[in-house]
């Protein structure tokens, strides 16, 4: 879809300036994941959907290869192994792999259910979805898994799958929750605890959620100008290229620039939506599969959307999720530009 191109853009051109107020050493890479960001989505496109599709199976165990010998020689930061130092940038498969995991799953799934038995097939695509997401998780790293499951989620629910196995699935999961705390590193069960309560350790745990919000409010109306953010000048804001840049971004340019990247990321979804609904009455496999891949997709973008900007308003507890197009990195940006080239 060429037409997400020009929205695409514009966010890409706000996240370079807002990068640019506050870590300036940074602009250069960040104009060098642009263009190579760009540059994949025409070479992918000129490759062509076709050949991804068939190859879907291919590519996702090359990227489960990789996820895995992250394990082995991946560059640790802070406790985590997410990604291979490729000296130019550092790659973090588990941000590529997403285009890749929809266009898996979309094919997999669109099949003739009265021919096969759809327990298996469920029990099928939800080893395809744990695979890729425990590997991740014990990175540790619990923001992008919770980005694999939401998209699961979405797709097994728009499939021609048996909805009793949705209900299943997620009657099993609401069982399980519990149990999942315990698996949770020290932090992240800290993060949780101190969203439910900021008032608890606001100088340690909930410092980054306060600060946010802080950062927020001070931005105003019109921002306090490029480059001009307290918060990020002094370093009160830690990650605020990264995980908070939409805090960093609304402190600068204010509520008026906060509006217009939500409102190009509404223009994002609205073109996707529509593109969707063209689809949604075809039966033809291939449509079906077209389908399937635009509900990952839009599921991908939407999710990582509303958790990036919810965590930064102190909505959501601190996951680590990157903001589309707005975050520095080039991972991230190289992935949406990968999974914008396979939509039909």
């Amino acid at each position: 879809m060429i037409q997400l191109l020009l929205p695409s853009f514009f966010l890409s051109l706000i996240g370079f300036f807002n990068i640019f107020g506050i870590k300036q050493n940074l602009t250069l890479n960040q104009i060098i994941y642009i263009i190579i960001g760009f540059l994949t989505f025409f070479v992918v496109k000129k490759i062509g959907r076709n050949f991804f599709s068939v190859n879907a199976q291919f590519f996702y165990w090359i990227f489960i290869f990789i996820l895995l010998t992250t394990f082995s020689i991946g560059l640790e930061v802070r406790g985590s192994k997410r990604w291979i130092d490729l000296y130019f940038f550092n790659f973090q498969g588990s941000e590529i792999f997403k285009g890749f995991f929809i266009l898996q799953l979309a094919n997999f799934l669109v099949r003739d259910y009265r021919t096969v038995k759809p327990g298996k097939i469920f029990l099928l695509s939800l080893f395809y979805f744990l695979l890729p997401a425990l590997i991740i998780f014990k990175q540790p790293d619990l923001g992008n898994a919770s980005v694999y499951f939401f998209i699961y989620l979405m797709i097994i629910m728009f499939s021609d799958l048996p909805k009793k196995y949705v209900f299943y699935f997620c009657l099993v999961l609401l069982i399980a929750l519990p149990l999942g705390w315990n698996f949770m590193h020290s932090y992240q069960q800290d993060r949780i605890l101190s969203f439910l309560n900021p008032h608890l350790d606001q100088q340690g745990t909930a410092y980054n959620m306060t600060q946010a919000i802080i950062t927020v409010g001070s931005g105003k109306f019109i921002g306090r100008g490029l480059g001009l953010g307290t918060q990020s000048r002094f370093f009160f804001l830690p990650e605020n290229h990264t995980d908070f840049a939409f805090s960093s971004l609304v402190e600068q340019f204010g509520f008026l620039g906060g509006l217009i990247v939500i409102i190009l990321y509404l223009i994002m979804a609205a073109l996707l939506v529509k593109r969707l609904l063209s689809f949604y009455f075809l039966r033809d496999p291939v449509d079906k599969r077209n389908f399937l891949y635009l509900a990952g997709f839009l599921s991908y973008l939407i999710f990582q959307f509303l958790i990036n900007i919810g965590m930064n308003l102190g909505l959501f507890p601190i996951t680590g999720i990157a903001l589309p197009f707005i975050s520095y990195g080039g991972s991230s940006f190289v992935a949406l530009m990968i999974g914008m080239a396979l939509l039909p």
